[in-house]
């Protein structure tokens, strides 16, 4: 039984879903936080900046009663030639991102912060996980396809890799389970350093949720 209570510090189900599938049993809050990029901050600060905060976020709220625990913190951030590309306000938002986007190579920069606390914040870790990804060169009409089925308006660059009906991307270099918000072996070689050991096989839970091939080779659990 792992030592410490986990928490991740945020509502997305995709995220929910790799720690459930990865057998790391934990409870969900989220952090309000302000998630406007600095001005002249790059993806990857962003990203590290973003995770950390919501950790942090959740860590000062957490009732003491709850200690000791591992907060988990995540965020990605799309970057396309330097701008970075959030969720979609809307349908035409989504379109232009889709259309940015099509048969070129972007940047997926997911970070993952883990602080612990016990009284108070004890440490602190934060990785960054960059990922390139290069999109089909799918039609107009499958665009406008898949943004009628509301997939895209709750994903950074408004698109998912596992949706099968859309299948967006042409080659992926780097963490499928990234992309999708939540890098395996990272999250992996973190929580084994405070100790909660991680033992499900990484690929076959990563192919199974994202639909590519994952890009770890299994190995002992904290490796």
């Amino acid at each position: 039984m792992n030592p410490l209570k986990v928490i991740l510090a945020s509502a997305s189900p995709r995220r929910r879903q790799f720690l459930a599938a990865l057998g790391i049993g934990h409870c969900a809050t989220q952090a309000d936080i302000d998630e406007t990029p600095l001005p002249g901050e790059k993806a990857e600060a962003l990203a590290a900046r973003l995770a950390r905060s919501k950790a942090r976020g959740v860590a000062d709220l957490l009732p003491v009663h709850q200690h000791p625990a591992l907060i988990i913190g995540a965020d990605t951030v799309v970057a396309l030639a330097g701008e970075l590309l959030g969720k979609p306000a809307d349908a035409a938002d989504a379109t232009r991102m889709l259309v940015a986007l099509r048969g070129r190579v972007h940047q997926v920069h997911s970070a993952l912060a883990v602080v612990r606390v016990d009284g108070k914040v004890q440490e602190q870790r934060v990785v960054v996980n960059t990922t390139h990804v290069t999109m089909r060169a799918y039609t107009d009409t499958e665009i406008a396809a898949y943004i009628a089925t509301g997939d895209p308006l709750d994903k950074a660059g408004a698109y998912a890799i596992q949706h099968r009906g859309f299948d967006p991307v042409a080659r992926l270099d780097g963490c499928p389970s990234g992309v999708m918000g939540l890098p395996a072996a990272d999250l992996r070689g973190l929580l084994s350093h405070f100790g909660v050991a991680v033992d499900c096989p990484l690929a076959g839970v990563c192919q199974r949720l994202t639909g590519l091939a994952c890009c770890q080779i299994d190995s002992p659990a904290g490796g």
